[in-house]
């Protein structure tokens, strides 16, 4: 096949292209578009200012509300999406429902594998997974604080856990049994057929090259302008067109359904936005830093004498521009939004993103922190 000549954009119409095509310019009326779009949500428990999934979504769905994507991954009656890891990873999302037969192959590789956190199960948890699998047929969703059982016996130091969460941990990333719900942090699990429609859980398994596509397109359907592997373009050639960018090194692809977006990604008045440490938009480091000039790192696993922004600052977007961040926390208890830093220090813009996020919190607006 003949090379296809890239498409050549400036650095604004690439950053405008990111905003439109990922959604942030509010661009979905619903939980459900937003998801089937992107391809998937990342979900994490942390919550210091909201989480990570309602901060990725705040900004894409009009009128949205915290915890409106468990909402709708959670809802009673018949069912759109669910939550799982990716395939090669640790990293929990919301996907829509043909994300599932996709993701076969990879729990069947988990079940021989030889991880303490996902892999095969010891004599032990198989003998108690028996139990548990015996039990939700017949009672319905279990959480392991409804399951007696020992403590586990230690493969690492930080590893204290009940054998019961060991053995629910393991049967979801191998696929038998899904979260039917939360509460809060408490996951409640269930047999897959009462969580996903049976035409789903019957559809035949994609062969390795058809999962090796879907994988690749799933990356720019996250990310819409991304850097792809040599072996993601072979299988998805047809799909996309290269993007060199003015001024970068970066060989980029889009999808080719997504090149009206170029036309439709004109400069308009944007609202400053705080935004997710793991958006879309800024999720590859090498592409924010070059193609945005940003340089942010999340600081969560980061020792605090060694961050400079903050535990859990979030990046400030404005005018298709990362021009600061702000570090907030939730104080539920005061219903403040307490202000730890932000920069610029005396920024209007900041000071708008950040009302927005304490209104979204249905918190106080912060007060900006006494300068010494």
């Amino acid at each position: 096949m003949k090379s296809e000549m890239p498409i050549t954009l400036t650095t604004a119409q690439a950053r405008r292209f990111m905003i439109r095509a990922t959604g942030l310019d509010g661009g979905f009326g619903n939980v459900a578009s937003a998801l089937r779009h992107l391809g998937f949500v990342q979900i994490d428990p942390i919550n210091v200012c909201g989480r990570m999934q309602d901060h990725i979504l705040r900004h894409r769905v009009r009128g949205y509300r915290e915890q409106d994507l468990m909402r709708h991954v959670h809802r009673e009656g018949l069912r759109e999406a669910f939550e799982h890891h990716l395939p090669d990873s640790s990293n929990l999302a919301a996907l829509p429902l043909d994300a599932w037969p996709h993701l076969q192959r990879a729990m069947r590789v988990r079940e021989r594998s030889d991880s303490t956190w996902s892999g095969k199960l010891t004599a032990a948890e198989r003998k108690l997974a028996a139990r548990m699998l015996t039990r939700m047929a017949e009672e319905g969703p279990l959480c392991s604080q409804d399951i007696e059982s020992a403590r586990k016996a230690k493969n690492h130091a930080w590893d204290s856990t009940t054998l019961a969460k060991s053995t629910l941990q393991k049967l979801f990333f191998h696929g038998r049994v899904l979260i039917a719900r939360r509460d809060g942090l408490r996951r409640y699990y269930d047999l897959p057929e009462k969580v996903l429609p049976a035409a789903v859980l019957n559809a035949p398994v994609p062969t390795s090259e058809e999962t090796a596509r879907w994988l690749a397109l799933l990356k720019l359907r996250q990310r819409r302008l991304a850097m792809l592997k040599a072996a993601e373009l072979r299988v998805i050639a047809d799909e996309v067109v290269p993007v060199t960018v003015e001024g970068s090194t970066l060989r980029l692809h889009l999808l080719r359904s997504d090149l009206p977006l170029l036309d439709d990604a004109s400069e308009a008045e944007e609202n400053p936005k705080l935004i997710a440490p793991l958006d879309p938009i800024i999720y590859d480091r090498r592409v924010t830093e070059e193609l945005w000039d940003f340089h942010y790192r999340w600081e969560v696993y980061v020792p605090p004498q060694k961050r400079v922004r903050g535990y859990y600052a979030l990046p400030l977007l404005h005018r298709a521009q990362f021009i600061g961040h702000a570090d907030v926390k939730a104080d539920r208890e005061a219903q403040k939004l307490q202000l730890l830093s932000q920069e610029p220090a005396r920024s209007l813009a900041a000071k708008a993103a950040i009302a927005s996020l304490a209104s979204f919190l249905s918190l106080n607006h912060p007060s900006p922190p006494k300068t010494p």
